[in-house]
């Protein structure tokens, strides 16, 4: 039986209240009621996995407030794009556990920035326990929903982020589907490595409303598929028996006359997508009311659009307004 409603996850933790990825995050997330959590992660120097939405962490920690860490300062191509800042791989494990987060959108969500410098940076293991404590705790079962950045590029300076990630779910004894595990990526690649070391999760393909997969366009360069091509009835062909979804930017579904979801479907492949906020700065034109970008608009409409498609999960920031109105 399918599910009647879509699957809430927390998109690294509840971020429309606490600065992402931080414990509060996740535990505001967790105490809401979310189906799963999603932790994005990169790696350190010494390769410990950390949960952070991107390898850049001068958005989203004080590291530019540390006189000792200055020089680590640098340029650095990352899939492709030029990108200025403190990178955690130029870190140990024990010096970024010195740093603390900050809210990536204070001018937006200056309620969460109040909570700036309180936390610190976790572990992909960290989030782990905190789910698995969760789970016991509410008395049901709250999945992990585990997001690969940038596998291409660690593999290329010697971080090969796979075998990082079979070790810290084994060790908090997440290999084996106790718990609800899914896995996703933007490259494939990293999906089909995985697949090999008898990890029991769901593999969700990640899908950009623009451009091609880095691992891709390396690989073929600009012969590589578009992510566009990737949905199209003949893309979703490719992928049956090589994932189990995709994730799909929100943009997507609302464009008009997509079939996105009904020819996934079609094909045994379940659909995600991303992401249901529920402020000005986010919602499509259409959607957005006054009060500038920080003020809520018609976000009940919008989501209204996207449950209509019968999309299987979404990501949500404010994850009381997710579960109150997709499972209302």
């Amino acid at each position: 039986m399918p599910r009647k409603f879509p699957l809430v996850i927390g998109h690294r933790g509840a971020p429309g209240y606490r600065p992402e990825h931080s414990r509060s995050s996740y535990e505001l997330a967790l105490a809401m009621g979310v189906d799963a959590v999603e932790p994005d992660i990169v790696a350190t120097k010494d390769g410990v996995l950390v949960v952070r939405h991107e390898n850049e962490i001068s958005g989203t920690t004080d590291v530019a407030e540390h006189p000792r860490f200055a020089d680590r300062k640098t340029t650095k191509r990352i899939d492709g794009e030029a990108l200025t800042g403190w990178f955690t791989e130029d870190f140990t494990w024990s010096e970024l556990a010195t740093l603390r987060v900050t809210e990536r959108l204070p001018k937006i969500r200056t309620s969460s920035a109040s909570f700036n410098g309180a936390q610190g940076i976790l572990r992909l293991i960290d989030v782990l326990d905190l789910v698995r404590a969760a789970s016991a705790e509410h008395g049901r079962e709250i999945g992990v929903v585990l997001e690969v950045k940038h596998a291409t590029y660690f593999a290329s300076i010697g971080l090969d982020l796979v075998p990082l990630i079979v070790r810290d779910l084994r060790a908090a004894g997440w290999a084996d589907g106790e718990l609800p595990l899914v896995i996703e990526a933007f490259e494939s690649t990293v999906l089909r490595q995985l697949q090999k070391h008898d990890i029991s999760a769901s593999y969700i393909y990640l899908i950009e409303a623009s451009g091609r997969p880095y691992d891709q366009l390396v690989a073929h360069g600009r012969a590589a598929p578009t992510y566009k091509a990737t949905v199209t009835p003949e893309g979703l062909n490719g992928l049956i028996g090589q994932v189990d979804g995709i994730s799909v930017n929100k943009r997507m579904l609302l464009a008009k006359q997509n079939t996105i979801v009904a020819d996934a479907h079609a094909r045994g492949l379940k659909v995600f997508t991303w992401t249901a906020r529920p402020e000005n700065a986010f919602l499509s034109a259409e959607f957005r009311g006054d009060g500038g970008k920080p003020a809520f608009g018609d976000y009940e409409g919008e989501w209204a659009a996207i449950a209509r498609t019968g999309v299987d999960g979404v990501f949500v920031d404010h994850p009381d307004l997710g579960v109150a109105f997709f499972r209302g």
